[in-house]
């Protein structure tokens, strides 16, 4: 017998291999990217000038009109209890005091040089805690009123309150704009991106730099649309060739720990470790409304924030590629035995989350700066957030982080002149994920898996 090999019937099988075009594509669209990141290294202006701008004036009792308290002393004390700035309060109540660089101060009035039959409204309320960072401006405001005798703290701690908590629901707005990419992400893909919050930093840099050319507005609109192609590039390039590869979730999420390492030096090593501004929105005078102590800049980064977030919101309801979305993430299987491309929803979610996260890296830029690693400062907040609300839900990223927002800065409100620190500040929401954790690990709008 004469065994007989018939070479011609053996046909290899192809792995799918990249096409040429598709390889140059990816090439061209890494070597823009970088190119626009090396334009970090053009913004190396940094924008120092911190002060504390102090105002103190009462209602006369007799026009009912608003007098500045002209001629007040006024101090700002840092934290060894050294005078580094002092000053008068001029004509229209106000005064700038330089200090000599970030920290934490204390901006004190001197009771004994209020004009005659003034005190504090409240007494003892003398000081108020002040935290600034590079090139940051912030206001302290003092309450005064005529006649003689003490007041009570109710007033003072009701003010605080409102403020705080205004506070607190615009920093809430803006890590829902943050996180809500996350959680879709996780909902539809599985992966724990530790990375997302370099998207973040991302979007804020790039702002950064267009901003150097144009209004910060349509230099804003182009860096999120960049966010959305790095955020594709992200998926094309890493995530989707691992799970091709069947890569398990636990590896994935070593793997963007060691992608959000990687990214973040690379934009400190670009864009340098200063905080940076905005060339629009940063200087401007506070608004005294009531209790209320805001800029202009606070109510823009609000109205966008929530116009973004309820058309998100429409579009995952009320469109076919959002309920594509939320069908991918209820079954991934039934839904692609249904005729949905979930790789094509999977690029859907990756774009525009990615663009969420930008805009919310501008908004976070506009309110507070820009520097390397904003990103990796919101994201265990950003974690807080969609786990109590619901990890891969659509809305729980939403009530979330209004409630991370409010803790974080509640939490420091001034109790009998005591009070939490502002660097604990985060800590009352992460013992608040903790407890919900142990009381409902799905989260308040998540739901209950099955097991079995």
């Amino acid at each position: 017998m004469q065994a007989v090999t018939n070479f011609t019937t053996y046909t290899p099988v192809a792995v799918s291999p990249l096409s040429p075009t598709s390889v140059l594509r990816v090439i061209g669209s890494g070597a823009v990217m970088l190119a626009i990141i090396f334009g970090f290294s053009s913004v190396a202006s940094g924008q120092g000038g911190e002060e504390v701008v102090i105002r103190a004036n009462y209602v006369d009792e007799e026009t009912g009109e608003r007098v500045p308290a002209t001629g007040t002393a006024v101090s700002l004390v840092d934290e060894n209890g050294e005078v580094v700035a002092s000053g008068e309060l001029g004509e229209d109540g106000s005064v700038a005091l330089i200090a000599p660089g970030p920290g934490t101060y204390s901006a004190q009035i001197d009771e004994s040089t209020l004009p005659e039959g003034v005190r504090l409204r409240n007494e003892g309320d003398n000081s108020r805690e002040i935290e600034l960072r590079a090139g940051e401006s912030r206001g302290a405001i003092f309450a005064l009123e005529q006649g003689e005798g003490g007041g009570g703290g109710g007033s003072a701690f009701f003010t605080n309150l409102i403020r705080l908590s205004f506070d607190g629901l615009k920093f809430g707005l803006i890590i829902a704009m943050c996180s809500i990419g996350l959680s879709l992400i996780f909902g539809t893909t599985g992966l724990v991106n530790f990375a997302h919050g370099e998207l973040v930093t991302f979007g804020a840099l790039m702002t950064l730099w267009f901003n150097g050319w144009m209004n910060v507005i349509p230099a804003a609109a182009i860096a999120v649309f960049l966010t959305g192609i790095f955020g594709l590039m992200n998926e094309r390039v890493v995530w989707r060739p691992l799970r091709n590869r069947s890569t398990g979730l636990i590896a994935m999420l070593v793997i963007s720990i060691g992608l959000s390492i990687l990214l973040r030096y690379v934009m400190l090593y670009f864009a340098g470790g200063n905080q940076f501004f905005y060339n629009q929105f940063t200087p401007q005078k506070a608004i005294e409304w009531g209790p209320l102590l805001f800029v202009p800049r606070d109510l823009f980064v609000m109205g966008i924030a929530l116009l973004s977030l309820v058309l998100v919101a429409l579009a995952v309801m009320k469109t076919r590629t959002g309920k594509a979305m939320r069908a991918v993430a209820d079954n991934r299987d039934l839904a692609e035995s249904s005729g949905i491309d979930v790789q094509k929803v999977i690029q859907t979610v990756w774009i525009g989350g990615a663009g969420l996260a930008g805009l919310g890296g501008v908004l976070f830029g506009l309110d507070q700066g820009a520097v390397w690693d904003m990103g990796f400062e919101l994201l265990l907040l950003m974690f807080a957030a969609v786990t109590l609300g619901g990890l891969g839900t659509a809305f729980g990223p939403l009530l979330g982080s209004i409630i991370v927002g409010l803790l974080v800065n509640v939490s420091t409100i001034q109790i009998g002149g005591t009070g939490l620190p502002t660097e604990l500040k985060n800590i009352g929401a992460l013992l608040v994920l903790v407890v919900i954790l142990l009381v409902r690990p799905q989260g308040i709008l998540g739901r209950r898996d099955r097991i079995g």
